[in-house]
């Protein structure tokens, strides 16, 4: 009796330990693959502009378009999760990468890149990131911030080592050949799905593939058909229109966003700052062969940032995970992006590669910060079970600002010839979005603390505050949180 129940219990909860440490480590190699790789789109900048005969805007729609649809893409990841389990929309991004990338080693105009490099790869980037992150959420309860933490040091290898590789091959093979072998690189996003194997956390929910829900109307339709009646067409449109507002809000969470104030807060200033964040990105290797760095030096620059963010991410995921930071971890959110958006006077000052390099150490602290905590403080403020949905939302707004962002600078680059304004546009923008942060957030809490003093009667208070979903392990009476995503093995 006792051993059975023990089977069941670690049947039932595997959370936080065994297999769930296999998949943080294919988690860790997944974000290096799909999150890390736009990271060495700077290295080809110059030689796609010259093969194409592009301007600074043209192309830099590759890497935009690469980039959003990598965060917008959620809506419809979360609809393959819900569907199908993390493991096959994992699995499916790393086939879309790979096809894509294959694909853009044969285009003949820059246009072409776009469909294939940008929409294809990035699509399937999206896949397999965003289903590693939900995945995460589920086999760590007690130890989830370190778990995000450490994933999140993925990004940084693949900072560090995409760079670096992608200026050899260039050099070696030029830049056709080096993207037919990234292909076959971003095919291993496969594998780390097939470690994602599908878990069981209620006991009494059998190892099935879910049933989908019965559409609203469905039943009375389905009556008056029996009937041999067909259904009124007032009554078709709206069962299609509430059918409609039903999936927006399951994929899409705009109740959450409607309800809960932080998550509003949280998803518009992290959806501006977005504008400016991923602009040195794209610009800092362009900026640095302007000015008269080698192409490798320049290439090592953001090697750099990554190499520092592979120490700086854990300790930023132990420090925020601290009992001491319970609820106030956006506070180190916006601190983080106030600190990144401040570091990019650096290069105003001036473009010597010394200079460059003290840049990129404290952009890489400031960005250690932002990555630990981005999706830690998402699954701050909404409940696990909605965490799916709310992302989805979250990415889309964002891939918005991440689309428009760089290909705006680069327009502002082609008119005045002058790079100053990358740095100029990404500091407004990082820092007005840490201060909205910050200080919403602020009087947010100061109004609570008004209504709990008042005694005011909420209805339902995780509605109205920023609160922190419990992140210790609840005790063997209690049912677990939520379900996992069901898929056959």
């Amino acid at each position: 009796m006792s051993q059975g129940g023990a089977a069941a219990r670690e049947a039932a909860e595997p959370q936080d330990r065994g297999w769930a440490w296999m998949v943080l480590l294919a988690a860790v190699l997944l974000q290096g693959l799909t999150l890390g790789f736009p990271s060495c789109i700077g290295v080809f900048f110059t030689d796609l502009q010259h093969d194409f005969q592009a301007s600074n805007s043209e192309t830099s729609w590759f890497p935009s378009i690469m980039v959003a649809v990598l965060h917008g893409g959620g809506p419809l990841c979360s609809i393959l999760v819900k569907r199908f389990g993390c493991r096959f929309a994992v699995m499916l991004g790393g086939l879309l990468s790979g096809v894509g990338m294959v694909s853009s080693s044969f285009c003949q105009s820059i246009s072409q890149l776009y469909l294939t490099a940008g929409l294809i790869t990035g699509l399937g980037l999206c896949f397999s990131f965003q289903a590693g992150v939900t995945v995460l959420g589920y086999y760590f309860v007690r130890w989830r911030t370190l778990a995000n933490a450490m994933a999140s040091t993925g990004v940084s290898l693949g900072f560090t080592l995409w760079p670096l590789l992608s200026q050899y091959l260039l050099d070696e093979m030029g830049w056709r050949n080096t993207f037919l072998i990234f292909g076959g690189i971003l095919l291993n996003c496969c594998v780390c799905g097939a470690i994602m194997r599908p878990i069981q956390l209620a006991s009494e929910s059998p190892l099935e593939s879910p049933k989908p829900a019965e559409e609203p109307g469905r039943g009375a339709e389905g009556a008056q058909l029996s009937n041999g009646t067909s259904p009124h067409p007032e009554l078709q449109q709206q069962t299609r229109r509430t059918a409609c507002f039903q999936m927006l809000q399951k994929y899409l969470a705009f109740d959450i966003f409607c309800q809960n104030k932080g998550y509003q807060i949280y998803t518009i200033g992290v959806t501006w700052m977005m504008m400016g964040f991923a602009l040195p990105h794209v610009y800092l290797v362009p900026y640095a062969i302007h000015n008269g760095v080698e192409d490798r030096k320049a290439a090592l620059l953001i090697s750099v940032i990554g190499l520092i963010n592979i120490f700086i991410r854990p300790f930023t995921g132990l420090l925020s995970g601290h009992r001491v930071f319970t609820g106030r971890r956006i506070y180190l959110f916006s601190l983080a992006v106030l600190l990144c958006g401040l570091s990019n006077f650096i290069c105003v000052i001036s473009a010597e590669f010394s200079v460059l390099i003290i840049y990129c150490v404290i952009l890489s602290i400031a960005m250690s910060g932002i990555g630990a905590l981005t999706f830690q403080v998402l699954m701050d403020v909404v409940e696990m079970d909605r965490f799916s949905s709310a992302l989805g939302l979250f990415t889309i707004l964002e891939s918005i600002t991440l689309l428009i962002g760089p290909p705006l600078t680069g327009l502002l680059v082609d008119i005045t010839s002058d790079f100053h304004y990358v740095f100029y546009n990404s500091s407004f923008f990082l820092i007005s979005a840490a201060l909205f942060m910050g200080l919403s957030f602020c009087a947010l809490e100061k109004k609570n603390k008004l209504k709990e003093a008042s005694k005011a009667p909420l209805d339902n208070p995780s509605r109205y505050q920023y609160n922190e979903m419990p992140t210790e392990p609840q005790s063997e009476t209690q049912s677990p949180p939520v379900v996992m995503y069901i898929t056959s093995i």
